[in-house]
């Protein structure tokens, strides 16, 4: 007689522990680059949910769930900055607005568009914000401090779209601009995962509503969001958020820099690999 319990124990307890293990990682990401997380936490889920045989729509589940677990590290982390004087409260106030009709443009456009398009998004920018970090001029100055008016409003739209379509929390994108605007390094990390709550709130629940009635989802879902992949990620994503954020903290902003790019570009071309094999 078949035991179904112990079946089912058998089957998914690799899976649980999987997701548990890239939980860990990427909260110290997370705290560590003010990133949220999702630049590690998409591509795993993606391959979590087409080796489940989800494969048609794996990349809109995997930028949804990421999302959704990016709302509670994005918190935890912003704070463990804040206790550094590292975030600059009158910018997340005054761009998150912006950032959060971005991301809901973007979460409203990735419906539309398929999971080869949406990971070949991922992979394409990605990899030139890489090269930026890495091989960039950390004196080379787009201006010498954040744009306001028109500038913050097509910039945080930016940011915040981009963010929903990659299934990231804004810190890429809000890192990268910040630096280029003469913002330290270290500020720019801890003021950008202040943006990660509000983009990952309103775009999960634009993946939510885009993926309600969509078919071929991974089971105990609502929408494009996994709910057991957001419990079992988001657990140890908040809990080891902060001990990023310490180490960030101890490590020389250049090296800081490059480290953020080859996680960047590593995660990128894996990405454009899996688009040009599929």
């Amino acid at each position: 007689m078949s035991n179904a319990p112990m079946d089912a124990l058998i089957v998914y307890a690799p899976l649980v522990f999987a997701l548990a293990a890239v939980g860990a990682v990427a909260g110290v990401i997370a705290g560590l680059f003010g990133i949220g997380g999702g630049i590690l936490i998409v591509p795993a889920l993606y391959y979590v949910f087409g080796a489940l045989g989800y494969s048609d729509t794996a990349m809109h589940m995997a930028v949804g769930t990421s999302l959704a677990t990016i709302v509670a590290t994005s918190i935890r982390s912003v704070l463990a900055h804040d206790k550094k004087d590292a975030v600059d409260w009158t910018i997340v106030r005054g761009w998150t607005p912006w950032i959060v009709l971005g991301a809901i443009a973007g979460a409203a456009l990735a419906g539309y568009l398929s999971a080869g398009s949406l990971t070949a998004i991922f992979g394409v920018v990605a990899i030139v914000v890489a090269i930026q970090f890495i091989f960039g001029d950390p004196e080379w100055r787009l201006a010498e401090d954040m744009p306001r008016g028109v500038g913050r409003a097509l910039f945080g739209g930016g940011i915040g779209g981009l963010s929903a379509l990659m299934g990231i929390g804004g810190g890429v994108f809000g890192v990268t601009f910040m630096t280029l605007c003469g913002r330290p390094i270290h500020q720019a990390v801890g003021t950008s995962a202040g943006f990660g709550g509000a983009i990952g709130l309103f775009a999960a629940t634009g993946y939510v509503m885009t993926g309600w009635d969509m078919v071929g989802r991974a089971p105990l879902s609502v929408g494009y969001v996994s709910i057991p992949g957001f419990f079992a990620v988001a657990l140890l994503t908040t809990s080891l958020a902060p001990f990023g954020a310490r180490l960030a903290h101890s490590m020389d902003g250049v090296l800081l820099r490059r480290l953020f790019g080859i996680l960047m570009a590593l995660n990128a071309v894996n990405m454009l690999r899996e688009t040009l094999m599929a």
